[in-house]
């Protein structure tokens, strides 16, 4: 009995889950746009002068600039970096503390580890990323003084 129950929890984490979530992001995607649909036909009917262009721009999100994605990543970088540090080091806290008695604090460690690794991976990302973009992220600089 226990081998099934752990065999719908895995399968409703692995399989159910990741459907839900997709299904459900896909519902809200398609209900903005018909929301959105609905305010430039009733802009329409009630003015038929309106400029669509214009309308479609202020509705539609700013896009993020390339400085504040990297400064994201920048962020995510620091923060699981920091994670990783934090789980390698209480993982050999328990195993001195311990003295080796369990084998949690290698999975602790291990998943210190990753973290680290995804950490660094993000700041190189950070790093080189300001380094090839930076003549565009200048332009837009610009761009943005200008408007």
């Amino acid at each position: 009995m226990n081998n099934i129950t752990g065999i719908v929890i895995v399968l409703g984490t692995a399989v159910v889950l990741p459907i839900t979530i997709v299904f459900l992001s896909l519902r809200r995607k398609m209900q903005s746009e018909k929301n959105r649909k609905e305010i430039i036909l009733a802009a329409l009917e009630k003015n038929a002068d309106i400029d669509i262009e214009e309308l479609v721009k202020k509705m539609n999100k700013p896009e993020k600039l390339l400085k504040e994605k990297l400064l994201k990543k920048l962020q995510w970088g620091m923060l699981t970096m920091f994670l990783g540090i934090g789980l390698i080091g209480f993982g050999l806290y328990l195993d001195f503390a311990n003295k080796g008695l369990y084998s949690d604090e290698l999975e602790l460690i291990c998943g210190g580890v990753a973290s680290f690794a995804v950490g660094i991976a993000f700041l190189a990302n950070y790093h080189i990323g300001r380094k090839m973009l930076a003549k565009e992220m200048e332009a837009e600089e610009q761009n943005l003084r200008q408007a």
